[in-house]
């Protein structure tokens, strides 16, 4: 915004999410006169975010079989479900939806929108706590298939089109094509047109998408081991219960000689996650005490979701 208006624009960050930032520019227009330009709550926005349909029919030359599209406040999904019932209502329209942030699924499970009692915000671009009201209205008339996707599965998806594909995409703009890896089934010769919306993604995130991205495909696991306090405890350790193909990433340990054992956080990278089992296994027969940490734990969102 700032490239494009220059001394005309003043841009302003503030807010950790979404819902933050939208509530300081409504108190903002508010208290200024300026006009408020809502991201999908109101017709108008709803009908400009509509113009995506035209133009994947354009340039497809037809309308696809199944269009997948990713939802945060609603908006781009009322747009494309208005334009596609009047020109193509054959096209199976999909609203994707993050798993820590389905907000639509919940209002249409209500009745109506509701706050999400609680949001994960790392796919921010439709980390967004209620649906509004508008598409809401349109995605109730219309009853568009809503499917979930994990953050995980986001991870994995993004690290997919980069590397493959050499697409940078933001976790919202991998959101849809996620939806294709993960339990959305489509017809061998039909047409499918999954919306990559936005690349808006720092360089530096990466770290945590990959952390993410193994901890989904179950190739990453964190455990608690209370080693005996003795010389030679990690070797037997590492003996008894690492395989072969194993790898240790992470290991915090603080060695106290007043005590008898002493607890290590211990990161452990399979090579196939069909390898935990017999991982597990050792563990059980080791004499090393050894505690798998949950998603529950508080030591484990810190380790992958960064608390």
């Amino acid at each position: 915004m700032a490239e494009i208006g220059g001394d005309m624009v003043d841009v302003v960050l503030t807010g950790r999410t979404y819902d933050e930032a939208a509530a300081f520019a409504t108190a903002e227009a508010a208290r200024t006169g300026a006009t408020l330009v809502p991201a999908f709550d109101d017709p108008r926005t709803v009908i400009g975010q509509g113009t995506v349909a035209q133009e994947i029919v354009e340039q497809l030359g037809s309308a696809p079989d199944i269009l997948l599209v990713p939802v945060g406040g609603g908006g781009l999904l009322a747009g494309i479900l208005t334009w596609m019932r009047e020109r193509a209502p054959h096209t199976r329209v999909i609203a994707v939806e993050p798993t820590g942030a389905a907000s639509l699924a919940a209002a249409l499970a209500a009745g109506g929108p509701v706050d999400l009692e609680h949001l994960d915000t790392f796919v921010d671009g439709t980390a967004v706590r209620r649906v509004g009201d508008c598409p809401y209205a349109v995605a109730a008339r219309q009853r568009p298939m809503t499917v979930n996707v994990p953050e995980g599965a986001v991870c994995s998806e993004m690290l997919e089109m980069y590397q493959v594909d050499g697409i940078i995409a933001e976790p919202a703009g991998a959101l849809a094509t996620a939806a294709l890896r993960t339990g959305v089934m489509v017809g061998q010769d039909q047409t499918v047109v999954a919306i990559v919306s936005g690349g808006n993604n720092d360089v530096s995130r990466y770290a945590e998408v990959i952390e993410r991205s193994l901890v989904w495909e179950g190739r990453k696991h964190y455990f608690l081991v209370n080693f005996s306090q003795e010389p030679g405890a990690l070797r037997s350790f590492l003996d008894e219960v690492l395989g072969p193909d194993d790898d240790i990433v992470l290991f915090e340990y603080v060695k106290r000689n007043d005590r008898e054992l002493g607890p290590a956080l211990v990161g452990i990278e399979l090579s196939e996650p069909t390898d935990l089992a017999a991982l597990l296994a050792r563990m059980d027969a080791s004499p090393v005490e050894c505690e798998r940490l949950t998603a529950n734990s508080p030591a484990y969102r810190f380790l992958v979701a960064g608390g």
